[in-house]
């Protein structure tokens, strides 16, 4: 159970707000509302605080870089639009605002497979 917002300490507020707003972000580039992929200066303005702030507060509080939960979220998705034959490779890329040559490379960097190799492992399990 999550506690009320009013008994988070200011880290946990911050970094809850930053996943709510990669969630947001996220969901409003896949619905087209918005063009551009948010770097974090753009979700440190959303949240009002500095960029510098934002990523010392959520490696403090986590262990982690603000960009690794920003990645695994897009990689989550990436892999459930992949899992749509109906999508292409080319059409997942362009969904999160990728040129379909570097989404590739991104992909495997994080998967170690290429969105390809990943379909073929999805057909293989089923």
């Amino acid at each position: 159970m999550a506690l009320p917002q009013k008994y988070l300490n200011r880290k946990e507020e911050i970094f809850q707000n930053y996943l709510s707003l990669i969630d947001r972000h996220i969901d409003d580039i896949l619905t087209g509302r918005v063009e551009k992929m948010y770097e974090l200066r753009d979700m440190a303005a959303e949240l009002f605080i500095h960029p510098g702030h934002l990523s010392n507060v959520i490696k403090v509080h986590t262990g982690l870089h603000p960009c690794y939960f920003y990645e695994k979220k897009l990689i989550e998705i990436a892999k459930n639009l992949l899992q749509d034959p109906a999508n292409s490779i080319a059409e997942v890329a362009r969904k999160l605002t990728y040129d379909p040559s570097n989404f590739t490379k991104w992909f495997k960097f994080f998967e170690n497979l290429t969105p390809s190799q990943y379909r073929k492992s999805l057909a293989a399990e089923n």
